[in-house]
């Protein structure tokens, strides 16, 4: 993990802060710290989910869930920035076989 470059002001403001019991340690601030920038950044929020699920570190749906929007409106979303998603295309013959072993035809 790359060390981070805080400024001092900020460094001393952070220690003062766990000194004071308001947090356990500088990660826990600073992890509390990076959920409040999401949650007021929304764009920052969905760029990252984006990122995330185009690396394949988590499924569409854990994506959407992170961005704070539904499936349907995230899947918009990538779509109207030019992002095509790929799926998995099965042949109708593929289908057909696992549909007749579900018992569904």
């Amino acid at each position: 993990m790359e060390a981070l470059d805080i400024p001092e002001a900020i460094n001393e403001e952070v220690d003062i802060l766990v000194k004071k019991g308001y947090y356990p340690s500088k990660s826990d601030l600073l992890r509390d710290a990076f959920r409040a920038l999401l949650n007021t950044k929304t764009e920052l929020k969905i760029s990252l989910a984006i990122e995330l699920y185009l690396k394949g570190n988590i499924s569409i749906g854990r994506a959407a869930e992170l961005s704070g929007l539904t499936t349907i409106e995230f899947k918009e979303v990538m779509a109207a920035r030019g992002i095509i998603r790929k799926t998995e295309g099965k042949s109708a013959a593929e289908m057909d076989a696992k549909l007749k072993k579900l018992g569904i035809i």
